[in-house]
């Protein structure tokens, strides 16, 4: 099912959770199928870890910080979308992949524990998300990067299903790593993430909670997809 088309009306979509909820995969598939720009916020901190991560800082040194806060501060992102997938260009260069590796994507949830550094992207994400036609994923957007969003989803699903999901994408790309260690590493993230002074992770009051435990890919976007027309439908009634 794909919403009516209407021209006039583009909304400004968040879509929230933990990692592994399956929030980016649906988002992304949303974005394709309403045709919308999709923002990986995710991307964004996992670009600064990079960066950061290519310079030898390490979030856990205080030394360190002020020079990965400057990483955050100055650099430039761009989302488009190529070949059918949304392309991320960090500073003029393309990092979609070279920031999925599992060096990375460990220093970026400490990286994004940062205050300051939270605080620079959050400034870059609300510029992103001025305009309409845009479905932005993360852990905050519903709360604190567009409260104002037309349509708020939150992912949840149980963590030994969110570890599982973690362990066979590392296999899909070629990193074996044993499945208690993600799992554990899936649980401290949580815990990370929900106890942090600045933006924890948790739902917007008026978000709509979507379990996809058990949902496969497909029937989360279409529970997503009949949220987003009845927003529509409100929207051309002036509700």
């Amino acid at each position: 099912m794909k919403p009516s088309e209407d021209e006039h009306v583009e909304l400004r979509i968040a879509v929230d959770g933990p990692a592994g909820s399956g929030k980016s995969t649906l988002a992304r598939a949303l974005a394709e199928t309403l045709g919308y720009m999709y923002v990986d916020t995710g991307a964004m901190y996992r670009a600064v870890a990079h960066k950061a991560f290519q310079q030898g800082l390490d979030p856990a040194r205080g030394e360190d910080q002020p020079r990965i806060i400057e990483i955050a501060a100055q650099m430039e992102f761009h989302f488009e979308w190529q070949d059918g997938e949304m392309k991320l260009h960090a500073d003029g260069e393309d990092v979609t992949d070279v920031i999925r590796t599992p060096d990375v994507e460990r220093l970026s949830s400490p990286v994004s524990a940062i205050p300051q550094v939270r605080e620079e992207l959050v400034a870059a994400q609300k510029a992103l998300g001025e305009v309409g036609g845009i479905v932005m994923d993360g852990r905050d957007i519903g709360t604190v990067v567009m409260p104002d969003a037309d349509v708020k989803l939150y992912l949840v699903a149980a963590p030994e299903e969110r570890a599982r999901r973690r362990w066979r994408q590392l296999r899909e790309r070629g990193t074996s790593r044993p499945f208690e260690t993600v799992h554990m590493e899936t649980v401290q993230r949580d815990q990370r993430d929900s106890s942090r002074s600045v933006s924890p992770l948790r739902p917007a009051e008026d978000a709509i909670v979507i379990d996809s435990t058990d949902m496969t890919q497909r029937d989360a976007l279409e529970r997503a997809l009949a949220i987003v027309e009845e927003a529509l439908r409100r929207r051309e009634r002036g509700l």
